[in-house]
Parts: structure tokens; sequence; C-alpha cells
């Protein structure tokens, strides 16, 4: 469904219900930056999940790679080891930071404000760490932990990858790599949070939340 930023610039936002295998999707990251560099499609917003993968960033170091259970695929997004696997929700963030100032790091410090200011709707409270990659949440034991990931790559100065957030994922498959590097932190969910919530449900609150994203974005507040 299209969307408008607070320029009333239009953006496809679409909504995967099925699982999309990681090398299909990032084919389609590769080409629609093409497309939108070019000026020949829309920025978009892409959420969905993928089955169990892992997936290497710029920064992965081989030795963080324990168990290599699933699929190992190397992408061009920064950072190091993640997983990505049914219940956890992904998002893929394509813009034009063209048009949106050229700066990558207020484009990476606002999405994490998003995903935090997302988390907040359902009452989890959420932080970003300078000079730790993620979002950050207390577990149920009272320990700090990992709910949500970020990793983005800029090409022709349009974004790719985006962030995914733990929804209801099996957290015995992140035990095959140490996530992100940090191997002293654990990595929580929603639902073991206490917190059951649908793919929908996430999707549109972060719909909600998109117009302060947008506004962060572009140095504004709502």
């Amino acid at each position: 469904m299209p969307v408008m930023d607070l320029s009333g610039k239009t953006i496809e936002w679409s909504c995967e219900q099925a699982p999309v295998p990681y090398r299909a999707a990032l084919a389609e990251m590769e080409a629609r930056n093409a497309a939108i560099s070019a000026g020949e499609a829309a920025e978009l917003i892409w959420l969905l999940e993928h089955p169990p993968v892992y997936t290497a960033g710029t920064s992965a170091d081989p030795a963080e790679m324990l168990d290599p259970r699933f699929e190992v695929i190397e992408t061009g997004r920064g950072g190091r080891y993640t997983y990505h696997g049914p219940g956890q929700r992904v998002g893929y963030v394509l813009l034009d930071l063209k048009a949106r100032g050229r700066d990558v790091r207020r484009f990476v410090h606002s999405l994490e404000s998003w995903v935090i200011a997302t988390l907040a709707t359902f009452g989890v409270e959420s932080w970003a760490v300078e000079g730790r990659v993620g979002i950050w949440t207390r577990d149920t034991d009272g320990s700090e932990a990992k709910i949500g990931a970020i990793g983005v790559r800029v090409r022709r100065w349009v974004t790719m990858h985006g962030f995914s957030v733990n929804l209801s994922p099996d957290l015995t498959h992140f035990g095959g790599i140490v996530p992100c590097g940090i191997d002293t932190l654990g990595v929580t969910s929603l639902e073991k949070l206490g917190i059951a919530l649908t793919p929908a449900e996430w999707d549109a609150a972060l719909m909600d939340t998109a117009p302060a994203f947008f506004a962060a974005l572009s140095g504004e507040t709502v």
C-alpha cells in the first residue's frame, strides 16, 4: 500500500504474509535500490520474515560462527553475524538519502528510534547503546538482552537492509552464532517477555509511529 512521508513523498509499504527466502529478498533489494536511484521506482518499506538463515555482515568474524546449522549467507550490510527466522519481523527500508540530507548516521539513529518507539507502544522499554549495535531491553531475569538488530547498507545514496525485531522466534537458533559479536549478553523476544503479538499488529504499530521516523530523518519534530 502507498503511504506518504511528511513532505508528501509517496513511499510503498509492503507487508509479506509468507516467509521470503533470504537470497530472493536480497536480489529484490539490489534491483529496487538501482530503480530508486534511477528514479524508476518509489521508495519502499518492506516487512517480512525469512526461513531460518544466518547472515554475515561486512565485519563478521568467522570465529563467531559457532554452529552453522542453517545456511550462512554473506551480505553487504554493516555488522557481524545475525540470525533471521520465523517469528522475527524484518523491516527493509529503501529510502533515497539524496533527498533526505545524505546523512547516514542520522538515518541509523532515526531507525533505532523508530523501533524503540514502536516497542514502547506495547509497554516495552528499550534503548540503543553507543558502540553496541542493536536494540536492547530487560529480559525476564532483569539482565540486559537484545530484542532487535540494526544493519544497513547505502548504495547510490539509497538505503538497503534495515532492522529486525524478535516477536516470537525460536531463541535457541541464536545459539549458532555470537549475535553481532557480543557474547556477554543474551537475546530475548516479546513472547518471552509475555507479550503475544502478531506480525500484522507489529506492522500496524510501525505505520502509526512512522511519522516520527520520517520527521527525525528530516531533522524535524512531530
